[in-house]
């Protein structure tokens, strides 16, 4: 959802730069070996929802002034749902004895956390960044 805003949030830095350096090629590219080694794709039609989703809501931020704190909260949002749904597949993937799947799981896993705990630690200066950019546009208009 931030990379559909990336060329609205440039006045963001941090979260601009994370959002670009993000890992999701390599989690994506992990997972899908996994399933085309057992002969199962991706759901197109889960993946086109999907995106479908992740686009309305960074279109969605275009005509709101307050896009990056609603692309925030989606975001941080997004990764939990990504979070559970890891820890689902890896607890499926150990009960049915399949180690190679539950480490793919598990590594995408770290990466989900990782960009949680991430945007969490800067929601608040994210948040004053905001204010300020508010404030200052705001005593701008007045000029």
């Amino acid at each position: 959802m931030l990379n559909g805003q990336l060329s609205r949030i440039q006045n963001y830095p941090e979260l601009s730069n994370r959002s670009s350096t993000s890992t999701r090629p390599n989690s994506r590219t992990r997972l899908k070996s996994c399933l085309d080694r057992i002969g199962q794709g991706s759901s197109t039609l889960k993946d086109a929802g999907g995106k479908l989703t992740a686009m309305a809501q960074s279109l969605s931020g275009i005509i709101a002034g307050d896009e990056v704190m609603k692309g925030s909260l989606a975001s941080y949002m997004f990764e939990y749902m990504e979070i559970a749904s890891y820890t689902i597949l890896i607890a499926a993937a150990k009960s049915l004895d399949e180690t190679e799947r539950a480490h793919v799981c598990e590594e995408n896993l770290r990466e989900e956390v990782a960009m949680a705990d991430w945007l969490k630690n800067h929601l608040p200066a994210t948040t004053k960044q905001f204010f300020t950019r508010a404030d200052t546009e705001s005593e701008n208009a007045k000029r």
